[in-house]
């Protein structure tokens, strides 16, 4: 067995890939926010694979930590020199693995926020990039707004040099740039957020200008917020793929990745102080994302939540047994096909009905054991960017809602904190407490849960909606969810 250094790379299996630069001739460029199994399966791998061919070496990646459970990730990379193995696991039982090199430092804010920001402000780092997840924009629920009465955000508004979140650290770092001449860097969101670049530039011009009008200025005409589509299946890394890669490789890591081969990242050209040429590795770097990112967000993820809540009531546990189930396949291709690719405008390049046929073929990869509870979790954050619209367009035009609202409706089931053979259900959910409390009204006020006007405005309003929902949730208590889809698919609901 060999523990994953700098001094060991020669020493493991040639099966494994290692970079094929030295890694002691990097320098940073990019400081990224939010190191997680994505970035490190996404932007970290295309970083690793211009380096690989003798580019980007001045773009290394320097991490930073700002959660608590950030440290563990902080001490793990340490150990092993930032290295880390990226298993890439295809649908036949093929593995391939290699070791990611692009990451060349990680700082854990909490620790000592001033080193986070002096490495913002040093000149050579040019990108700060973001994974810190749909929550993590501060966004209020309901106004939709910058949430200013956060604690951790009036408490950076108080104490400006020493932030505990990720606008404080970024205002700062763009702050003492501007005070002493230095370019700013562009901020890049990786997140899976429609207009994740347009999010970003509100939600740190809202905190910036609360802070200081004139920085706030400045950042409005200096630093730019390139919006991105990201896409990789990307599954939590666990003790038993930690035991795997040391049985198959021969390698002691502390955190590998693992995921599936699928992956997209398409960019908009829209950088302030440079860029790597991540077009030469496949990056799709385009002047407008929009029909890239709803193409993903309606089609991919709005049907990871049309599989899941169903998927679970029913008994299942991983997304590759839903989409091996012949009915929720049919279920998943027509809701796409009838649904959701009508509110899509043409997406460049792409052939929308190849993409549908792929998406199912990626769900039923049995490596990934992507887990449904994993896809259940922070409903109330992902079932109102990503189901919502289709439902909400599609009631403008008089197009088809049925299957998308009987997603609604299975969430509202699952909910409910039990499945159909009565075992209990761990939601985990910012609103966990005010969605258990609604849903537990479903049998005797149905319409209790779609009346949460934070969550669905005035979507229980529209009498189309409001009976296509009841007739779900109905069928979903009488029958059960295998009945339902059933039904769906026969144009009985």
């Amino acid at each position: 067995m060999t523990r994953l250094a700098n001094n060991t790379l020669k020493q493991l299996d040639a099966t494994v890939s290692v970079p094929r630069y030295d890694r002691h001739g990097l320098t940073p460029g990019i400081v990224h926010i939010g190191v997680g199994g994505f970035h490190r399966a996404h932007q970290a791998m295309y970083i690793d694979e211009l380096m690989n061919r003798g580019d980007a070496h001045d773009w290394g990646i320097v991490g930073v930590g700002v959660m608590p459970g950030d440290h563990r990730m902080q001490q793990a990379l340490a150990a092993q020199d930032y290295l880390y193995t990226l298993v890439v696991k295809h649908a036949d039982g093929h593995y391939d693995a290699r070791v990611i090199g692009s990451m060349i430092d990680y700082l854990f804010a909490p620790d000592d926020p001033e080193a986070v920001i002096e490495r913002m402000a040093a000149p050579a780092i040019r990108i700060v990039s973001l994974t810190v997840t749909e929550g993590g924009y501060n966004v209020h629920p309901v106004t939709g707004e910058f949430n200013l009465a956060n604690p951790d955000v009036q408490y950076d508004l108080a104490h400006p040099a020493t932030p505990k979140t990720t606008f404080g650290l970024v205002a700062e770092a763009l702050n003492r740039r501007r005070l002493r001449g230095i370019p700013p860097f562009t901020v890049m969101s990786c997140d899976n957020i429609q207009g994740n670049g347009e999010v970003a530039h509100k939600m740190f011009m809202a905190f910036a200008r609360q802070r200081d009008a004139a920085l706030g200025d400045w950042i409005e005409r200096e630093v730019s917020f390139p919006n991105s589509m990201v896409d990789r299946i990307t599954p939590v890394t666990t003790e038993a793929d930690i035991r795997d890669i040391h049985n198959r490789f021969g390698v002691k890591d502390r955190w590998p990745v693992v995921c599936e081969p699928f992956t997209q990242w398409v960019l908009e050209d829209r950088f302030v102080n440079g860029r790597p040429p991540l077009e030469q590795v496949g990056v799709q770097v385009v002047e407008d994302v929009e029909p890239y990112e709803l193409m993903k967000l309606r089609l991919l993820n709005a049907s990871h939540q049309a599989l899941c809540y169903f998927g679970y009531l029913c008994g299942y546990r991983y997304a590759h047994e839903v989409c091996q189930d012949p009915l929720f396949v049919d279920f998943l291709l027509a809701y796409m096909e009838h649904e959701a690719t009508p509110t899509l405008a043409d997406v460049p390049g792409v052939d929308l009905a190849q993409y549908r046929t792929t998406l199912i073929e990626r769900f039923a990869n049995p490596e990934i054991r992507d887990t449904l509870a994993r896809l259940c979790a922070e409903s109330s954050d992902r079932i109102p960017k990503w189901l919502l619209p289709v439902i909400r367009q599609q009631l403008e035009t008089g197009g088809d809602i049925h299957r998308a609202t009987a997603v609604v409706a299975s969430w509202a089931r699952y909910a409910e904190g039990t499945d159909e053979a009565g075992t209990v259900i761990d939601v985990v959910d910012p609103l966990k407490a005010t969605l258990m409390a609604l849903s537990a009204r479903n049998r005797t006020q149905p319409t209790a849960f779609i009346e949460n006007h934070e969550l669905f405005g005035d979507l229980a309003d529209n009498q189309r909606f409001r009976v296509c929902y009841l007739a779900a949730l109905d069928r979903l208590h009488k029958d059960g969810a295998r009945a339902t889809l059933t039904a769906l698919t026969k144009g009985d609901v």
